[in-house]
């Protein structure tokens, strides 16, 4: 459908309205990852810069490959709605709670337990494609609401840093996600 180097009042207005997104990276070499992500947890800065807030699973591939190539795919599909997939490429930075930045940038953002990163995307494409492929489908909940922010919760800071080093130090590949270090590189 059509090109361009930086979002507009119509690709912001459809992104904001998508109940999920999609993280694609990869390092130089090794596995290629996607990524689902949901809840309030993506801000369009302006038209040539996306940041969203990362929270804790049971994985760290997108901080392991930001960290080796930070070249980063954002994929939003219309499930409700008329068809559309949109794709912002550009390159990422991750900022970790750590980081000297953090405290600013995760102010914009709501709180919500086990957050561990805050990824920075400059964007130098953004594509649409129909979407006719993708089924029509719609919104019952957030389990990230229901499940995932309460497990962090529950379990508390001391827990989910123990969390963060049994689950997310090393990616699936072995790279180091700098999740404990004391400030990103």
């Amino acid at each position: 459908m059509g090109t361009t180097s930086k979002l507009n009042k119509t690709t912001s207005e459809f992104i904001r309205g998508q109940q999920m997104f999609f993280v694609a990276t990869a390092a130089r070499d090794g596995r290629v990852n996607l990524s689902p992500k949901g809840m309030d947890t993506l801000r369009i800065v302006d038209d040539a810069r996306i940041t969203w807030l990362n929270l804790s699973g049971s994985g760290n591939e997108t901080a392991a490959h930001v960290r080796d190539a930070p070249r980063t795919t954002l994929m939003f599909c219309s499930f409700e709605g008329a068809p559309l997939i949109l794709r912002v490429y550009g390159t990422a930075e991750v900022l970790h709670p750590r980081h000297p930045d953090w405290q600013s940038a995760v102010a914009q953002f709501p709180t919500l337990a086990g957050s561990r990163q805050i990824f920075d995307l400059a964007i130098d494409l953004v594509q649409t494609s129909c979407g006719t492929g993708v089924p029509e489908m719609n919104f019952v909940r957030s389990r990230g609401e229901t499940e995932l922010e309460p497990f962090y919760a529950e379990i508390g800071k001391d827990g989910v840093i123990k969390y963060w080093e049994r689950k997310n130090a090393t990616s699936i590949d072995g790279r180091p996600t700098g999740i404990l270090e004391d400030s990103s590189r």
